[in-house]
């Protein structure tokens, strides 16, 4: 357990960067679920939406240091194929 009160201090500070790192994730995959549901419907048009929308959701989380760079990069990747294969 903390001691000191700076430990104290870091130990309050964690609580509430998890929360809020919590919040930003669980935004995220709510995001990446809509493009998902958006795809399986088969109708390109609302998938690119949803893509549009969910890809500076994900940009933001690599900013904030909540998703890796190289994670979110495959993601959007791998979706925007996706989204364009609805096409053929």
């Amino acid at each position: 357990m903390a001691n000191t009160p700076q430990s104290k201090k870091r130990a309050r500070q964690a609580e509430r960067r998890q929360d809020i790192n919590k919040a930003r994730r669980s935004r995220i995959r709510t995001y990446l679920r809509k493009v998902e549901e958006a795809i399986a419907s088969g109708n390109q048009d609302t998938a690119a939406a949803a893509l549009r929308e969910a890809q500076p959701e994900l940009a933001r989380g690599v900013t904030k240091g909540v998703v890796h760079k190289n994670t979110a990069a495959r993601k959007m990747s791998r979706l925007a194929a996706r989204v364009k294969a609805l096409s053929a």
